[in-house]
């Protein structure tokens, strides 16, 4: 159920220009078809996050196609114009580098770039964010990049729930319960999901629930019993904070470094 401003939507009420692809149109009928009460000040704020997950689902589809690879922490590669690699297999902004320039090399110069899932997804979160809200504000943002794992900027805003109702865009995971231990790369995979029954995993492609199932099952411990399945959890940035900041209506979070025992609040 959709509600703005305390009051019950339906989404055929709404501007005509908010469904004007198939993205769109999906995310509008399952929002209206769930249980779950999804709530917004003004029309604008459901209209931003409607183009943030229509971006998410784009730069999904771009990473599928942009030559990237998929490896371990262990064999992570990155354009050393833009990235340092950490001892960790995480990538980090160099100085005096563009936030927007380098997370757009990852797509323009993919076989550069190797990565596992979880990065996978923060990328794809930073290039949906940079499309949307554009160069000037998401270099603003986001000026202290680190690509690592699940790990991301605060002005991200990525945030977990428990559910089995989800929404094209939604961060998913399927999980391999028991992964063979010599293959831990495999013990799961995190998918954007399109809302149509197909998700893209980093390293796996655009399939299906059951071609994704299949693949993590090739990779079990001999004698394994279970299945992969998909597990009730949605993953997704903070579409509310990030309407606030690109509409001037909040300040972004202070950078927190910590030197030592000390802490430093940062603001650029």
């Amino acid at each position: 159920m959709i509600s703005i401003a305390g009051t019950q939507v339906n989404p055929n009420t709404l501007p005509w220009n908010w469904s004007q692809t198939d993205s769109a149109r999906r995310i509008l009928s399952q929002m209206a078809a769930n249980r779950t009460v999804y709530s917004y000040s003004r029309p604008e704020e459901l209209e931003f996050e409607i183009r943030l997950r229509t971006s998410i689902m784009n730069e999904a589809i771009a990473m599928e196609q942009s030559n990237v690879s998929f490896a371990d922490f262990e064999h992570s590669r990155c354009n050393p114009v833009f990235w340092i690699l950490s001892h960790q297999g995480g990538f980090q902004l160099r100085p005096n580098v563009s936030p927007s320039a380098a997370i757009r090399d990852i797509y323009w110069n993919g076989h550069l770039y190797s990565f596992e899932c979880a990065t996978a997804m923060i990328i794809l979160y930073y290039k949906a964010v940079l499309e949307v809200i554009g160069d000037r504000l998401f270099d603003q943002l986001f000026g202290h990049l680190y690509l690592y794992s699940w790990e991301y900027d605060r002005d991200l805003a990525v945030r977990t729930i428990r559910t089995n109702e989800f929404l094209p865009a939604d961060v998913l995971y399927f999980i391999n319960p028991d992964v063979d231990p010599m293959k831990p790369e495999w013990q799961g995979v995190n998918v954007v999901n399109f809302g149509n029954g197909y998700y893209f995993g980093h390293g796996i492609g655009i399939r299906d629930s059951a071609g994704i199932i299949l693949s993590l099952n090739r990779h079990r411990r001999p004698g394994a019993t279970r299945n992969a399945y998909l597990l009730n959890q949605a993953t997704n940035p903070g579409y509310s904070y990030l309407y606030r900041v690109s509409s001037g209506m909040t300040s972004p979070l202070p950078i927190i470094a910590r030197i030592g025992m000390n802490s430093y609040r940062i603001f650029d």
